[in-house]
């Protein structure tokens, strides 16, 4: 297998799940910031010009969630999914919430405040998308009380896909009430299996 990522994007995430299930995975470092994502040959890959992008043989899977659950799925015994259709399904649900209501605000405030071009940014919904993602988070929040993982008593690949977004929100100043993120996002990063930290990829990255 072969995963091509960047740094401190949803890269990130991948990396998470192969730990978790001790896969060796070639990693191929697309670097963003000199372009190497519009060439034809990484285009191939991914037309959308993003990444990650895992290839398996002759499968080529986009999407950091989707490829995360398709790496639970292809090594069962591992248990970053569980056996049991209802429980499976509180992993289903918990992924869509982190991509659909936590993940789409937080690029939002990230497009208005530095992808786009100066005069497109929209300072108002700056503001509009971290109240939208304050307000789900809560949400997340109460769930977590009393729990150490999202879905279950393990780990699951709803864990590796949310954490790297509750460190997300952390750098923007997201979480302050949020206790109980917070603390999940403390305990998932103490795991020998964790990535690095959003900054620290960012410091690695300037250094290269």
């Amino acid at each position: 297998m072969k995963l091509y990522g960047f740094g401190p994007t949803r890269s990130l995430r991948v990396l998470w799940g192969l730990e978790e299930l001790g896969i060796e995975c070639e990693f191929i470092s697309v670097n963003l910031v000199k372009g190497q994502h519009l060439h034809p040959d990484f285009l191939h890959l991914n037309p959308a010009g993003k990444v990650p992008v895992l290839v398996d043989d002759d499968l080529i899977l986009t999407e950091s969630a989707a490829i995360v659950l398709y790496l639970a799925e292809k090594h069962p015994d591992k248990g970053l999914l569980p056996a049991g259709l209802k429980e499976r399904a509180q992993v289903y649900r918990w992924i869509m919430f982190a991509m659909t209501e936590l993940e789409q605000p937080l690029w939002r405030m990230a497009r208005h405040t530095m992808l786009y071009p100066e005069d497109k940014r929209l300072p108002a919904d700056i503001e509009l998308a971290r109240q939208d993602f304050v307000d789900m988070a809560a949400i997340l929040d109460q769930h977590m009380e009393g729990r150490r993982f999202i879905a279950g008593d393990s780990i699951t690949a709803a864990d590796c896909v949310t954490a790297y977004l509750m460190d997300w929100a952390n750098e923007q100043d997201l979480l302050a009430d949020c206790p109980y993120l917070l603390a999940y996002l403390e305990h998932m990063y103490k795991r020998p299996t964790a990535p690095p930290r959003i900054a620290q990829a960012f410091t690695a990255m300037e250094r290269n």
